[in-house]
């Protein structure tokens, strides 16, 4: 059977799903990394594999359940080929909303540091249920692209939950 060649219908396809999803995706991605040069590259990696795999896709699930999945594969490997230790938190993951006083950006600034800062260092068994529902995906979405059962994801959500409200010093 031969490859599906790209059409600008194809093209306009991948740019309206980073158009839609690229933020989410980004945020993915800031998961799986500390490092704003790595989670570029895994970014990137995960953009490589949705232009591949884009011809391929039968409507068998949501476009966005496909590229969160795609996401899901990508980041499980960029852990297990990752070779140098976790970098210090990036300063400027955030951008503080203008609108905001100074000490209120700040804080908010802080708090969102320390929760990014807490979800990326649970188990990633936990840390990829709780960044996907961050996204809002369903439970059953969440259960397509991890491949775990609905009722699976909804018991790892609970205790990625206590597990941040722990490390955020938050009463369970």
């Amino acid at each position: 059977m031969a490859a599906k060649r790209f059409s600008p219908e194809l093209d306009a396809r991948f740019t309206a799903l980073f158009a839609t999803y690229g933020l989410s995706l980004s945020r993915l991605a800031s998961s799986y990394s500390d490092s704003r040069v790595e989670r570029e590259d895994l970014l990137q990696d995960i953009a490589m594999a949705v232009w591949q795999a884009l011809p391929q896709f039968r409507g068998e699930c949501s476009e966005r359940t496909f590229i969160f999945r795609i996401a899901h594969n990508r980041g499980i490997s960029h852990i297990a080929k990752r070779r140098v230790p976790e970098a210090p938190l990036d300063p400027d993951v955030e951008i503080a909303d203008p609108g905001l006083d100074a000490a209120t950006a700040l804080v908010n600034r802080e708090r969102g540091d320390r929760l990014v800062h807490a979800i990326r260092r649970l188990p990633i068994d936990y840390r990829q249920v709780l960044t996907l529902a961050l996204e809002d995906l369903s439970y059953a979405d969440i259960a397509e692209i991890t491949g775990l059962s609905v009722t699976n994801v909804g018991a790892r959500l609970t205790r990625a939950r206590q597990l941040l409200r722990r490390a955020l010093g938050e009463p369970s």
